[in-house]
């Protein structure tokens, strides 16, 4: 069959789907990645062998004109590729790819891999986008969800039916790629590193004040943090500010990677204070790789921590508590540090391998196109 896999960036699709569109090749289907085109498009094609399909796409915001004319692109794409079965991923993407994979007569899987700030902050905007869910979740034949809270919350609001909806352990990890050095080191001066773009959504703000706090009860600690920036649409902390935040002295900034693997090799602890998450891949990488985790006990997040056996759970919003937490893992023994790492990978290995996920999705694949 022909799967089209629909997300609103390439980066998206390199970074986070790559193991399916394998997955997908090696099942005999022939993989398109549509999506806006940036630095990643080309190696789509060059290095993973989908043929790249570039669509116009605004990520942030909802205009009614804006969103008619998207729904329009994606019906004409969809018409013109002719995919026997679409995969959505992101907010615009489920929905008017969802409306306009109906209009063409193609069957859609739809994956809801983190709410954002649509059911953070609660105002006319989320409202609006409750309504729109609500009428484009009428037409997938599959809608994956990546932790309980969020699957409950949609069947709470009467946004999906329940007989569709499956639950998946978030994006999944490659575990053989991921994985722990093979001699337990422990980093002099401790090392703690916070993997996200640069949103305040991602508790960025509280990060910054952790490494305050850390680094004035344990002077010299190295708090890093590895992502890039993203002004778009108000949500990302502008350029000016995080300079500003950065002249403090407390945090190591890190950029972008493509090696993230190599980066969390180096850390001590993985960090990422969220307030809300689908399940986060840089986790359960982190996790793969043997390293003791801190987040937010908040959906998505939590399902990551089993609360002081490989990591901990903090308050959400709070810089003091994040610290805390911090602060009991930078004081354990090496000992127990190297076990919280060797729970972090047994959890990776029994709960989140990405095989478990590929195969739901193959299996779905399966069942939409041949139904088709």
């Amino acid at each position: 069959m022909r799967v089209a896999l629909v997300i609103n960036t390439s980066w998206n699709i390199w970074n986070f789907r790559a193991s399916l569109v394998r997955a997908l090749q090696a099942a005999g289907h022939e993989v398109l990645a549509i999506a806006p085109p940036d630095d990643y498009s080309a190696r789509l094609e060059t290095e993973l062998g989908c043929r790249f399909v570039p669509i116009l796409m605004a990520n942030k915001g909802t205009n009614p004109v804006q969103d008619a004319a998207l729904t329009r692109r994606f019906y004409q794409i969809y018409r013109r590729e002719r995919p026997d079965v679409v995969l959505h991923y992101t907010i615009k993407p489920n929905i008017y790819g969802s409306l306009a994979a109906r209009l063409a007569g193609i069957p859609s899987i739809n994956n809801v891999s983190g709410l954002g700030t649509v059911f953070i902050v609660r105002n006319l905007v989320s409202r609006v986008a409750l309504g729109l869910y609500r009428f484009a979740f009428r037409f997938p034949r599959k809608v994956f969800f990546q932790n309980d809270d969020d699957r409950q919350l949609f069947l709470r609001h009467g946004l999906v039916r329940p007989e569709i909806t499956g639950l998946l352990p978030g994006s999944g990890v490659d575990t053989d790629r991921f994985r722990p050095a093979a001699q337990f080191t422990r980093q002099t001066p401790f090392v703690f590193l916070m993997v996200a773009r640069v949103l305040y959504e991602k508790g960025v703000v509280e990060y910054f004040e952790a490494a305050r706090i850390i680094r004035a009860a344990e002077p010299g600690t190295r708090v890093q943090l590895l992502g890039g920036l993203d002004e778009a649409g108000g949500v990302g902390v502008p350029r000016a500010t995080f300079e500003e935040w950065l002249a403090g002295g407390d945090i190591e900034y890190l950029g972008r990677s493509d090696d993230v693997a190599a980066h969390l090799h180096r850390a001590d602890c993985v960090v990422l204070p969220s307030y809300r998450e689908g399940t986060p891949k840089t986790l359960l990488e982190a996790a793969a790789v043997g390293k003791p985790l801190v987040t937010t006990d908040v959906p998505g997040c939590r399902e990551t921590v089993q609360d002081g056996h490989n990591g901990y759970l903090c308050q959400v919003r709070s810089g003091a508590d994040l610290a805390a937490q911090m602060l009991r893992v930078l004081r354990l023994p090496d000992a127990d540090l190297q076990r919280m790492g060797r729970a972090s990978r047994r959890l990776a290995e029994t709960k989140f391998d990405e095989k478990l996920v590929l195969d739901q999705y193959l299996t779905a694949v399966g069942e939409v196109g041949g139904r088709r």
